[in-house]
């Protein structure tokens, strides 16, 4: 008797009811970016299929934001004024966890396609990340700070927002180019793709790593100074310490 109540039921809910929201099937053209000797940057491919229910396309449009997020750091960001003449450190801003890099592509500009409360919510676009600033500094002061951040890392490529960069092709397939500057920071990289429609997120949920990592003498440096900081410390001296007895004895028979 349940089991015919429930059949009925669904037989005459409303479509919306038995609606289901679509899918996303997200990759990327490299899972792994490598840096090693005269590394110029990367070009990264990130792209996927929208899988509807049915298989039947909405009328309604819907649109992507892709964001490529680099490890969270604690910063100290200086402010340099000018002093009699010479430039020193004035006031300063901590920033606890703020992204070694931030990228985010959108189909549409991010102000047509969700709202500031949502866009807020997600961290869409460079306005609206949450770097979580700390220290004494409040207010005025510290929105200066933020823009300061946020201006210095995208003139060093490591902050960027590139609206209407995403391709739709027949409202199933999309792909975006983001670009990896030769300055990146290595560590795990997340790469998220938001499903929009009529202004509300629907799929927010689809991540892929990326790990972008140094090799060869590069990777030998950092692996030296981060866990051998002692012995990569007294190399550096003696490794000094014999170049300038080399050029010392090159120019006393110059």
């Amino acid at each position: 008797m349940i089991g015919r109540l429930l059949l009925l039921l669904l037989a005459f809910a409303p479509a919306s009811l038995l609606a289901v929201e679509p899918k996303l099937v997200p990759d990327v053209s490299q899972r792994k970016i490598q840096i090693q000797s005269g590394f110029t940057g990367e070009r990264l491919l990130l792209f996927g299929a929208i899988i509807y229910p049915r298989g039947i396309v909405p009328k309604d449009r819907v649109d992507v934001a892709i964001i490529l997020r680099g490890p969270s750091q604690a910063i100290t960001l200086r402010e340099k004024q000018q002093i009699a003449g010479i430039w020193v450190n004035a006031d300063s801003s901590d920033f606890r966890s703020a992204p070694a890099y931030y990228a985010i592509a959108s189909s549409q500009p991010l102000d047509k396609i969700v709202d500031a409360k949502t866009a807020a919510i997600y961290e869409l676009g460079l306005e609206r990340m949450q770097l979580s600033p700390s220290g004494e500094i409040v207010g005025a002061e510290q929105r200066r700070f933020i823009k300061g951040l946020v201006a210095l890392n995208k003139k060093q490529g490591l902050y960027r927002q590139d609206d209407q960069s995403v391709e739709i092709t027949d409202d199933v397939l999309y792909r975006a180019y983001l670009d990896i500057p030769s300055s990146v920071p290595v560590g795990t990289y997340v790469a998220e793709t938001l499903l929009i429609r009529d202004g509300r997120i629907i799929v927010a949920d689809d991540n892929v790593e990326i790990e972008i990592q140094k090799t060869g003498f590069e990777q030998f440096v950092t692996v030296m100074a981060d866990k051998y900081s002692l012995i990569y410390g007294l190399f550096a001296v003696f490794i000094s310490l014999a170049l300038g007895w080399i050029a010392g004895s090159i120019f006393r028979r110059i």
